[in-house]
């Protein structure tokens, strides 16, 4: 690819995607920081009981806690995102008779798979309590996890898309690559641990018996 067509990408680029936006970097921060924070906090909890101690010593309040925590900054990180998308360049993604029932049927499934996989997991399941040291007795395989590995992340990347397709803002688009990506990299901290905390279970059990 020569120069006058990498300049043509990048003007095309740039005519979609405003970076100069303020609200568009506060609105990656903010995608960042949510799993990048609650990831460390959650093994500070599960090494040094920080939060348990806080609540003296009840693990159960100290998992509601950061579940509040948790699901007051996903509200701030979706109207992050929700005004950065509105303050970049408009332009048709869709053809016009796909442009409301496209979106709207992504956005209905993305929240099905959140909604279900929160019911599924319940509160303690969903908000990290296994650092927390309650364990789930048994692995979730009913809907949605008999559909999908991680049904949450998946679900809440939907909406993303949905939001972006809806407002036809190609830079919620992008963003939204920058979600799935940010998801992935936390899978591969979040998802190993977790499996190492109720190995350690199994590992006591055995040694119990």
């Amino acid at each position: 690819m020569d120069s006058k067509n990498i300049d043509a990408l990048l003007n095309q680029f740039h005519s979609l995607v405003d970076v100069n936006r303020t609200s568009l970097l506060i609105s990656l921060f903010a995608i960042a920081f949510n799993p990048t924070a609650w990831n460390i906090v959650a093994r500070n909890e599960y090494r040094n009981r920080t939060i348990t101690r806080i609540f003296g010593g009840n693990a159960r309040y100290g998992t509601y806690f950061l579940a509040v925590l948790i699901f007051s900054f996903g509200i701030l990180r979706d109207s992050l995102y929700h005004r950065a998308v509105l303050e970049q360049p408009q332009q048709p993604i869709l053809p016009k008779e796909y442009a409301i029932i496209v979106p709207a049927i992504l956005f209905f499934f993305g929240q099905l798979f959140v909604i279900t996989s929160t019911w599924a997991l319940g509160i303690t399941g969903t908000f990290l309590g296994d650092y927390f040291g309650i364990l789930m007795d048994h692995r979730v395989e009913g809907f949605p996890f008999n559909v999908l590995r991680d049904p949450m992340y998946v679900g809440s990347t939907m909406c993303f898309a949905a939001t972006a397709l809806w407002y036809e803002r190609p830079a919620g688009l992008f963003i939204t690559l920058y979600v799935y990506i940010v998801y992935i990299i936390a899978l591969r901290f979040e998802g190993p641990f977790t499996d190492m905390i109720y190995s350690e279970r199994a590992e006591k059990a055995k040694k119990a018996q």
